[in-house]
């Protein structure tokens, strides 16, 4: 196949530099896409309800529109489902997007051509920002160390590992296919994705979870060059460095033989295409038996030695489980690459190693609901240049896929502004609260205190999850860990006094309650093996293994039953 990389990269460095243009005026382009929005739409069965066609201004759309969640658009997509045109979008349904459910309750999303269009240009725009920061990041480089050629440090965009999978779940009633949102990106942008994979792209539509990771990590191995991994979540991209070191030794031998592993359960006609473009690769396999001597295991940063990048999901959780990247990749940067969800992109990634993203002006019209509207059945919110730095917001989006003015859940925080439009952080999703009272701890209170933990205390976690005593009111917090192979807690009960003070600094309602309303956090070591039980019971709830998302915090009492507790530990008064 011819590489046309080249091609793809020219293409986001210009869609880039056309976004960076746009941020200058953000307000005229959000204006512009809420018109395009409501002049397609306006003639819908939603559009003529809310009266579309007469709105002229960005005020009289907010006193028309009403602030929905997805359980008011529901009955809608159903009948899209059944395949009725014209309900909330004027283009007609090409795919829906199922999403994981794995925060609430599942949801199908309409996509149409014209929506993917939308989406594929805030993609291009954040390869061509990760392009131009590794580009930066190799010339500083060589100017620092003469003796390098140009671009020997692999610091460039370049084919990439991705685990996500590609199948169809089914058809709706009406004929429309649905699956994930990855798959719905695959099957309508093939060049995109066929010129990004280190991978032939028939690799994601292996069903069985193993064999699709074994399958893409082997073709990537071929090639020394393979310049990136990416995965939604960081928890995804440690699961890929597990399969790469315990499955090493095949890995190599199948490399070395030209054969595919054939205790894989591998479709049989997949099996026969990936089989038709496998050969031997002896040398490479040579080179990663030496790596495997010298290290004793196999790592993506040494497997590797031009990886340039790591893409996947900043904000909410994501840092917690960063601090376990340094010892798969050294100070490879990672990328954030877009905020999006199946409903659409929220924003673009300007840099590596940051978490502001700038938001996604050109893909949708975004509005924010500031704290003290939250309560509010029509609350009062901020256009995208109106927004204050330091402050958390509700997101609205409006866009292609028929929402207009969806609350999606997410709360954000401005951090900045890049030109007239924000840079915004997810922190963590309305109504995911933890209150054994009314103290509303979030997820992202949870992560900033045990990501700290970790450092403070000197050991490594494989996960954690905070939930509440069940048989006491008010419920003490119960602060669930499993430690990492060959960690030990040495002092629990200063493990709990740490907790305890980080989360009174972390959530001001939290220390104003404890101790005279709040008991006393409780400490439970969780037997090896706990997490990884808790993630195949939500995959045997339909969640796919791409979109998995672990909960941090959780007020359901039986979330962690059936799992076993080492120890248990309450904080000494």
């Amino acid at each position: 196949m011819t590489n046309l990389l080249p091609v793809l990269v020219t293409i986001a460095k210009a869609t880039k530099a056309n976004f960076v243009r746009q941020t200058r005026r953000t307000l005229a382009v959000q204006e512009q896409f809420l018109r395009s929005v409501l002049n397609r739409h306006q003639r819908t069965e939603y559009g003529q309800k809310y009266g579309l066609s007469d709105i002229k201004a960005i005020t009289q759309f907010q006193e028309q529109v009403p602030v929905l969640p997805y359980s008011s658009y529901e009955p809608y997509i159903e009948r899209m489902m059944r395949g009725e045109p014209n309900i909330l979008t004027a283009d007609p349904v090409a795919y829906f997007s199922l999403t994981s459910g794995s925060t609430g309750t599942k949801k199908m999303i309409p996509v149409t051509v014209r929506f993917q269009n939308s989406l594929r240009r805030s993609n291009l725009t954040s390869i061509g920002f990760l392009n131009d920061a590794l580009r930066f990041a190799s010339q500083s480089s060589e100017r620092v160390d003469k003796t390098k050629s140009p671009g020997s440090r692999g610091n460039q965009f370049g084919k990439t590992l991705i685990t996500n999978p590609a199948r169809l779940f089914g058809r709706t009633s009406g004929g429309i296919d649905y699956g994930s949102a990855a798959a719905g990106v695959f099957r309508m942008n093939p060049f995109l994705f066929s010129q990004i994979f280190a991978h032939p792209p028939q690799t994601t539509l292996i069903g069985d979870s193993l064999a699709r990771h074994y399958v893409c990590l082997l073709f990537a191995l071929r090639s020394a060059s393979t310049r990136a991994i990416a995965a939604n979540y960081p928890m995804l991209i440690l699961r890929i460095c597990a399969y790469l070191e315990q499955y090493a030794e095949n890995l190599i031998h199948d490399l070395e033989t030209g054969t595919i592993a054939s205790w894989l359960p591998l479709e049989p006609e997949l099996r026969v295409t990936l089989e038709q473009q496998w050969f031997p690769s002896p040398r490479r396999a040579n080179e990663l038996k030496r790596v495997l001597q010298v290290q004793g295991r196999l790592t993506p940063k040494h497997a590797w030695e031009g990886l340039s990048a790591i893409v996947t999901a900043r904000g909410g959780t994501s840092d917690f489980y960063f601090e376990r990247f340094p010892e798969y990749f050294d100070d490879i940067p990672v990328f954030g690459a877009v905020y999006a969800s199946a409903e659409g992109n929220m924003s673009v990634y300007p840099d590596v190693n940051v978490d502001g993203s700038i938001v996604a002006i050109e893909s949708g019209f975004f509005e924010f609901v500031p704290q003290d509207q939250w309560e509010s059945d029509h609350p009062k919110t901020l256009l995208a240049p109106e927004v204050k730095v330091g402050k958390h917001y509700r997101i609205l989006m409006t866009n292609y896929s028929g929402f207009y003015r969806y609350d999606i859940g997410d709360v954000v925080e401005v951090v900045g502004f890049y030109h007239q439009a924000p840079l915004i952080v997810f922190r963590y999703r309305a109504g995911g609260l933890l209150s054994s009272t009314s103290e509303k701890t979030t997820e992202f209170h949870a992560t900033q205190v045990m990501q700290g933990l970790q450092r403070e205390v000197g050991i490594i976690l494989e996960d954690f999850c905070i939930t509440l005593s069940e048989h006491e009111s008010p419920a003490h917090y119960l602060v669930n860990i499993e430690l990492a192979s060959g960690q030990t807690l040495d002092d629990p009960q200063a493990f709990l006094c740490s907790f305890e003070r980080r989360l009174r600094a972390a959530n001001m309602s939290y220390a104003l309650k404890r101790p005279d309303h709040i008991p006393p956090p409780r400490l439970r070591i969780l037997a090896p093996g706990s997490f990884a039980m808790l993630r195949q019971r939500q995959l045997q709830k339909g969640i796919p293994d791409s979109q998995l998302k672990f909960p941090h915090i959780s007020e359901e009492r039986s979330f962690l039953a059936g799992l076993t507790v080492l120890q248990e530990f309450q904080e000494l008064i």
